[in-house]
């Protein structure tokens, strides 16, 4: 079982009701990451719908920051049972507080090879001429999540405010040589750095608020790569419209999320 299996892994106790552990490991700084978060519930979500294991499309409000090296207790409903699609609520909880929930339209995704509509991948130099993601130069001390996934960034996008414009592309895939699937997609759209970077430079940790995720097929393996924009900031919240695709250059996932921009230190 892969590194990201182990420490997304939720244990049933209950029809609803599922229990875990939160990993030190996918750490933004000193908080878990909110994707990293959001597949623990996806996990559970999964085990109660196993006939449709791909979620295609998730809504999470984030209320408070996970704990790390904490166990946390998910709860789940079902909102309706389809052929198709079947809905789904996933609450995650620790130390007695609701951390986030998320609700979920899952079902059976294929391939996309019939796709007539879609939206092309950018022209990004080769996962080698890429650099390295670091935390040093987003202004942070510890980065964790590197320890798991590696990401590399446009060579043009890869400095703070290098881009000159709130745009980050790059690549990314599991270090330990897990292949992508639905799940995985859905973890890569929030792990990149805020593309507010690209403008303003280092801006520290930059929390979600609500992300929407939307998967239109299952990945191929391989690296896959991310692109992400901003073009609405005000009042230290931002907009960031997102996309991954796979390494055949199918469009896999689309996401938008509200956050807030916090200065580095």
């Amino acid at each position: 079982m892969s590194q990201f299996d182990q420490e997304t892994r939720v244990t049933p106790v209950a029809e609803d009701l599922y229990r875990g552990l939160v990993a030190p490991n996918w750490s933004i700084g000193a908080n878990p990451n909110g994707g990293y978060l959001l597949s623990i519930a996806l996990d559970a979500l999964q085990q109660r719908l196993p006939e449709q294991p791909d979620a295609l499309s998730v809504t999470v409000h984030y209320f408070k920051p996970g704990l790390n090296s904490q166990p946390c207790e998910v709860r789940t409903q079902i909102l309706k049972r389809g052929r198709q699609v079947s809905s789904a609520r996933a609450s995650l909880y620790q130390d007695g507080e609701l951390r986030f929930e998320v609700i979920a339209a899952l079902g059976l995704l294929g391939d996309g090879a019939d796709t007539p509509i879609t939206l092309p991948a950018p022209q990004v130099p080769s996962p080698e001429a890429c650099i390295p993601r670091s935390g040093f130069s987003q202004g942070l001390e510890t980065l964790p999540l590197l320890e798991r996934l590696e990401i590399r960034l446009h060579p043009g996008e890869a400095e703070p405010g290098q881009a000159g414009k709130a745009q980050v592309s790059g690549w990314i895939r599991f270090r330990d040589g897990r292949e992508p699937d639905t799940r995985a997609a859905i973890l890569f759209s929030d792990t990149f750095p805020p593309s507010v970077f690209g403008l303003l430079g280092a801006v520290g940790w930059v929390p979600t608020v609500e992300l929407t995720v939307h998967v239109r097929r299952r990945p191929a393996p391989g690296w896959m790569l991310g692109q992400f924009r901003t073009l609405d900031l005000s009042d230290g919240r931002m907009i960031e419209d997102g996309w991954v695709w796979d390494s055949q250059g199918h469009l896999v996932v689309q996401s938008r999320q509200l956050a807030l921009v916090r200065k580095a230190g």
